[in-house]
């Protein structure tokens, strides 16, 4: 650079130039030195020339023939390359489509499952396609195809199987009663076993247990194929024969659609949801079991078809409780129960009672025991349900007297209230038989003979035995023990006889037509009922074998009841004898102002008396004390009203002639009353009826008033039953006034003097009234 820079560029170009001088000198020698060399090759390479164009042509003419012959090869090798790449494609084909094969099958089989509802291979299916075989062909397109297909396919196989559930339940719901109709005809059956079998050894080969029944049924469900395509609920079952084995209960039931949802819904991981939902549905359809028609009550075929519901209903879920892990527990079938007793047992209660038939409360009773007695042979508890049977006990008590009512009702009314006549021994001993009487005397009398009862007695006696066996009736299978039976027997039998039929013998008694003869025929009836009430407590000790004497044992106190029927008959036939008394006094006719007295008694006294002495001749088959208190009773009535009739307003005067007649009327009395009509009295205690007649009278007739004035107040006062106020009413009869008609117009003349004693005897009675008052 620094040549060209500098001013010697034209030196540095003379000195290059004499270099190149110098060299080609160089180069001149050695060419010139080796110049025989250089033809040599010269000549060589000319030769060669001539043998290369030779090789050449040669060469191009090989390579022509060659051209030539190499395209029939290039050919073929171009078809075997064709061949092999061909070969190599379908190798990898063939690879790919055994990999994609068995993905396509899977999928096809998985498309049959759920096409024929096997919903759980289809899961198991899909569970194989998503993580065996799809991860190896995952780059497929129709493999994302079916990946983005799984999640729906899952719910579908949950929607179907949720599906099969709810028509599952759907049957058992409409199938339940027969499903529980089932297991109670079970039930009926093993009690009838047992009862054999307590009466006689065991023989082998017999019925199943309640226990191996469930066993094998179990077995049964278990082993059944979810692959099963029978789906519905309830397997079809021909109606049995009595004689028959009657099947299982679960063997009428098909499970597997629960069974199967169950493995669907945990291999999905929705287990949870699956119990939830399987729970609140039951629960739902527990309430509609539980909830009664509201004719239940009507038949028996109500409550049989309302038991059978709730029995079918907790046979599946105890079923369910045994065959599933936890898809069920005992604190929710607990719960159910506990739900389902408080329901049934208030639907009960409310039902019972409105029936008013005695046998319909009773197959109702047994109903509930088989009911209970099923239930309880699946472990769920049931006293509450014999505790809820003796409420009913007492329903079908209060049943049993409404009919009784009927039937006692009937016997008083169709009876004749006449002594059983018997012509022959067989018919003495049929009544006999019938009820509990012996008579030395009345069994010496030859035939034809009376009983001293009416047949009123013998049907009351038998009808009370009938009440009592239909009170055993309920008792039975209640698991009671005798004392108890025995107790509700004779509480029963006490309602009976001091409600039932004490009213059905008031109300005989009480009525308006019956008459005397009735009356006396009931005071012997209950008299003899009365004795029988031993015999009763002797019938109810053989039937429970409970000794009367035994602690707490109710005693029968329904003697009271022919005790008190006895009395109000008693009254009855004291009311009745003074309404006949009053009947004849209304006939009574007397003239007070007659002048003189007849000559014999009134015409209606002496039939009165006449009347009397009849019916007391009529009590002599009655109690000593009942005839004589009678005819005490007739008599001071008799009394009474004749006193009042003497006293009555109405006569406001009379004369010594009436007064006179009135006594021989009176005479007429105490003549019946010394003739003793009833025997027993002592002396003249039936005459004392009359003594204050009597003295009044003796008083007027003999116009004593000196000694009545005199002696008054003193205990042995002649007229010491006259009383002051009675005689002045009287004497104020007999007053003569002349503004009163002068009854005493006869004594003007002659007897002013008595008719002024009869003012001083008036003053001085009014005198002793207020000093007496004073």
């Amino acid at each position: 650079m620094s040549v060209y820079d500098g001013e010697e560029h034209g030196r540095f170009m003379e000195k290059l130039e004499a270099r190149i001088r110098n060299h080609d000198r160089e180069i001149e020698k050695m060419c010139n030195f080796h110049y025989q060399g250089f033809v040599d090759s010269i000549t060589e390479l000319l030769k060669v020339r001539g043998e290369a164009q030779k090789l050449k042509n040669q060469v191009t003419d090989t390579n022509r023939k060659l051209q030539n012959e190499g395209k029939e090869l290039i050919i073929a090798m171009e078809e075997l390359k064709q061949c092999r790449l061909q070969q190599r494609n379908i190798s990898a084909t063939v690879d790919k489509l055994t990999l994609c094969l068995p993905v396509l099958e899977m999928y096809s089989k998985l498309r049959e499952q759920m096409k024929s509802k096997r919903h759980y291979p289809a899961l198991k299916t899909l569970e194989h396609l998503e993580h065996t075989y799809l991860p190896q062909v995952s780059h497929y397109r129709f493999c994302k195809i079916m990946v983005d297909n799984i999640p729906k396919l899952r719910e579908e196989i949950k929607e179907v199987s949720m599906s099969d559930l709810k028509d599952f339940l759907e049957s058992i719901r409409k199938h339940s009663d027969k499903i529980g109709e089932t297991a109670m005809k079970q039930a009926q059956q093993q009690r009838n076993l047992d009862n054999i079998v307590s009466q006689h050894p065991r023989i082998s080969g017999g019925k199943k247990s309640k226990k191996e029944v469930c066993a094998s049924s179990d077995l049964e469900v278990k082993t059944t194929s979810p692959m099963s395509e029978q789906d519905s609920g309830i397997l079809d079952v021909e109606d049995e024969d009595e004689d028959e084995e009657v099947p299982g209960a679960q063997d009428l039931v098909d499970f597997s659609p629960v069974y199967r949802c169950l493995h669907i819904y945990s291999v999905l991981g929705a287990r949870e949801t699956f119990e939830n939902y399987y729970r609140k549905q039951r629960r739902k359809q527990a309430r509609l079991v539980l909830q009664p028609p509201s004719n239940m009550h009507e038949t028996l075929d109500g409550y049989r078809k309302y038991f059978n519901q709730i029995v079918g209903f907790f046979v599946v879920e105890d079923h369910i409780l045994h065959t599933t892990q936890g898809l069920v527990n005992r604190a929710y079938i607990d719960e159910l129960w506990e739900m389902a007793l408080s329901k049934t047992i208030a639907a009960l209660r409310t039902h019972s009672s409105y029936c008013s038939d005695p046998s319909l409360v009773l197959d109702l009773k047994n109903l509930i025991v088989l009911f209970a007695d099923t239930l309880q042979g699946y472990g769920f508890p049931v006293n509450q349900l014999f505790d809820m049977l003796l409420e009913i006990q007492d329903q079908y008590s209060e049943t049993l007297l409404k009919k009784w009512t009927g039937v006692f009702r009937n016997i008083l009314d169709s009876d004749n209230y006449s002594p059983i006549p018997v012509t022959n021994e067989e018919m003495y001993k049929k009544i006999v038989g019938q009820f509990p009487f012996q008579d030395a005397e009345l069994e010496k009398q030859p035939f034809p003979k009376k009983f001293p009862f009416s047949e009123f007695v013998p049907k009351v006696y038998n009808q009370i035995k009938e009440f009592i066996y239909a009170c055993l009736k309920f008792s039975e299978d209640l698991h009671l023990s005798s004392t108890e039976v025995d107790d509700m027997i004779r509480k029963s039998t006490n309602l009976l006889l001091t409600r039932t039929l004490s009213n059905c013998l008031q109300n005989v008694i009480k009525r308006k037509n019956v008459g005397l003869t009735e009356l006396v025929q009931i005071i012997i009836n209950t008299t003899h009922l009365e004795k029988s009430c031993k015999f009763l407590e002797e019938f109810i000790t053989n039937i429970t074998n409970v000794l009367p004497e035994t602690v707490h044992t109710t005693k029968l106190y329904g003697t009271t009841t022919f005790k008190d029927a006895r009395h109000a008959a008693e009254e009855e036939i004291y009311t009745n004898l003074n309404q006949k008394i009053d009947q004849f006094l209304q006939l009574a006719d007397y003239d007070w102002m007659a002048m003189e007295p007849g000559s014999k008694a009134s015409d209606y006294l002496v039939d009165l008396i006449g009347f009397l002495r009849s019916t007391f001749a009529v009590f002599t088959h009655l109690p000593g004390k009942v005839a004589q208190t009678a005819c005490m009773s007739a008599c001071k009535h008799l009394s009474t009203s004749l006193m009042q009739l003497l006293l009555e307003a109405e006569v406001r005067q009379l004369t010594l002639g009436a007064l006179q007649q009135f006594n021989l009327d009176v005479e007429e009395c105490e003549q019946f009353a010394r003739s003793g009509p009833v025997p027993g009295f002592q002396g003249d205690t039936l005459q004392l009826a009359f003594i204050d007649l009597r003295q009044l009278l003796d008083l007027f007739i003999q116009w004593d008033w000196s000694t009545y004035l005199a002696d008054y107040g003193q205990p042995t006062c002649k007229y010491l039953r006259v009383n002051p106020t009675t005689a002045l009413v009287l004497l104020e009869k007999m007053r003569d006034t002349s503004r009163k008609n002068n009854v005493f117009a006869q004594f003007r003349k002659n007897e002013r003097d008595k008719q002024k004693l009869i003012d001083t005897v008036a003053k001085q009675l009014r005198s002793l009234i207020n000093s007496h008052h004073s």
